[in-house]
């Protein structure tokens, strides 16, 4: 049985220290969220390589792309929203973005969508799937048919899914993130992350993996919210999910996959073979983030989880792609968060075309029933950052 994650309500209201409402037995957990922030943090110093942001702007053309194409209805088994967004570059200039929890089907004309299969309406649900865009034209990949739709990292079981996180091209071969959660009990919040791997898959064959490898997993970090290619090295970005806090975790592997010899960044500059080293770069951080290259420097865009619910992207820099990250800058404040709708999980996409660094979030609302009045409410927004 797909899982669907019916709302976040339940988060928001514990949060807020209320009654949760109960979610439907079959339902997925919430994704991690922006959290209850701890003390304020003094902003730092700028890095003396860091660029200063000019200005964010909406992307015309991503928003319009991803807008039409999940209202179009000439398929009833592609894309209607989504969350997660991360990009890739496939060999051969294509362009693949990968999305966690996604709605496939129709959009009614009045801009809603029916509710999912499990609520007795036709809306599919996938915990997660890839779209193919090419000469602005997008595609849903997912496994199975189009008349049973499966996700594309499919589960082990009906206790298991997998989340999707950044990915890298290497020796031709997609290399595609993913957290594995799993359930252990039948209540609503009997659930936790259980590893990490890495899903390697063909570029002509999209919609099932070629083979799945563990990545670190034993120190309870998340080792999918970014990776940077940079001179000799993938360098991959985690996080470790305390609610509040949340903190950077740094990784490298020489060369340009992610099967090979991993070593982690210590509390004293070093890199260690040896993953229980690994040390708390900064807080802050949301579950997803990036770490681009911008002229000489590194710039770090999150979601600011030092506030509550934040509707501010912020930026960070650096001199190395290891940090340490200062300067923080806001970026933007999302226009959509309010009342029921909050937004989360800002990041750069570096090889997606733009009048400046492209960066998406994604929305959400703590109400179940906003997914299917308002598709616009579930699909990622774009921006185009600009340095001085």
């Amino acid at each position: 049985m797909t899982r669907f994650r019916s709302a976040l309500a339940p988060l928001a209201i514990a949060l807020a220290g209320l009654t949760a409402v109960p979610q439907p037995a079959w339902a997925a957990p919430p994704k991690p969220v922006p959290s209850v922030a701890g003390p304020r943090q003094e902003a730092a110093p700028a890095a003396a390589c860091a660029p200063a942001v000019k200005q964010a702007t909406e992307d015309a053309r991503l928003n319009t792309l991803f807008t039409t194409y999940g209202n179009d209805n000439s398929r009833l088994d592609d894309w209607t929203g989504a969350d997660g967004t991360y990009s890739v570059r496939l060999p051969g200039g294509k362009e693949l973005w990968i999305f966690s929890d996604t709605f496939l089907g129709q959009v009614n004309p009045d801009g809603s969508r029916p509710p999912v299969v499990e609520e007795g309406g036709t809306t599919v649900f996938l915990n997660n799937s890839f779209a193919v865009e090419r000469g602005g034209r997008l595609s849903t990949i997912h496994d199975g048919t189009p008349a049973e739709p499966e996700a594309v990292m499919p589960p082990r079981d009906g206790n298991h899914w997998y989340w999707a996180g950044d990915a890298t091209v290497a020796g031709g071969i997609v290399e595609v993130t993913y957290q594995e959660y799993e359930r252990f009990g039948p209540g609503a919040w009997d659930w936790r992350w259980h590893r990490n791997v890495v899903a390697r898959f063909a570029p002509g064959r999209l919609d099932q993996p070629i083979s799945v490898r563990d990545l670190p997993s034993g120190h309870g970090v998340s080792w999918a919210s970014a990776i940077l290619r940079d001179g000799d090295y993938t360098y991959v970005y985690g996080v470790e999910d305390l609610g509040s806090p949340k903190y950077m975790h740094i990784a490298r592997v020489r060369g340009h996959s992610l099967l090979g010899t991993w070593e982690f960044r210590t509390a004293d500059g070093t890199w260690s073979r040896n993953e229980a080293d690994s040390a708390r770069i900064m807080s802050g951080v949301a579950n997803e983030y990036s770490v681009t290259r911008v002229g000489s420097g590194y710039v770090l865009i999150t979601h600011d989880t030092t506030e509550a619910l934040s509707p501010n992207i912020v930026a960070y820099s650096a001199c190395s792609p290891a940090g340490p990250f200062t300067g923080k800058q806001h970026v933007y404040t999302t226009p959509e968060t309010g009342g029921n709708i909050f937004t989360y999980n800002a990041h750069a996409h570096p090889d997606v075309a733009g009048t400046g660094l492209v960066v998406s979030y994604n929305v959400n609302s703590f109400v179940n029933t906003d997914h299917y009045r308002d598709v616009s409410i579930y699909r990622p927004r774009f921006l185009d950052v600009t340095f001085e």
